[in-house]
């Protein structure tokens, strides 16, 4: 039987499994290709606001749930810009900005929650997943790409680049406090 605190998790897996289904729809050009694709992408992207808002709701946070729901969301992101960018319909440039301020957060945050350093996610990094959700969905939906969702593209890669410095700012300003904090520790001996 299903508990309602594994009931995260089942989501966040449910996310990974429809990857796939997701890339072998959009680069499947058959004629309602897309119209299946941008649902799957819908869907796995409705999991991901569930699955959190129920961890958080529910008290429900796990060590699992911690650690493959950041990877489950990045993966679905990242396996939909390729698969866009390998039909045409997006540019790698765009692709190689997001997949770099991912890298860029992800490693740094590994890095810092080594060291006790724990950035909690801010506004523009919500604002971020957000709208490249949204600007994702509106490319696999919409061949050929209406103007207005260039114009999302465009958006994307500026809240995608002022997010990631935001979160670097963050750390920076943590590790300065941390510091700090050591530094008085120090001089109270």
């Amino acid at each position: 039987m299903l508990r309602a605190e594994n009931l995260p998790n089942v989501l966040t897996v449910i996310r990974i499994f429809l990857i796939p289904v997701l890339v072998a729809a959009l680069l499947d050009e058959t004629r309602n290709g897309d119209v299946f694709a941008a649902f799957v992408f819908a869907l796995a992207s409705v999991t991901d606001f569930i699955d959190g808002w129920l961890a958080r709701s529910r008290d429900a946070v796990s060590t699992f749930g911690k650690l493959m729901d950041p990877i489950a969301d990045k993966l679905l992101v990242l396996a939909a810009l390729f698969a866009l960018v390998s039909r045409d319909r997006l540019e790698v440039w765009v692709a190689m900005v997001i997949v770099s301020r991912e890298l860029a957060v992800t490693l740094s945050r590994m890095a810092a929650s080594g060291q006790g350093v724990i950035v909690a996610a801010r506004s523009w990094g919500k604002l971020k997943t957000v709208i490249q959700v949204a600007t994702i969905f509106f490319l696999i939906a919409f061949d050929p790409t209406p103007w207005w969702v260039e114009a999302m593209v465009y958006l994307t890669v500026v809240v995608t680049i002022v997010s990631g410095l935001d979160y670097l700012y963050g750390l920076r300003k943590q590790f300065a406090a941390l510091e700090q904090e050591q530094g008085a520790a120090v001089n109270e001996r």
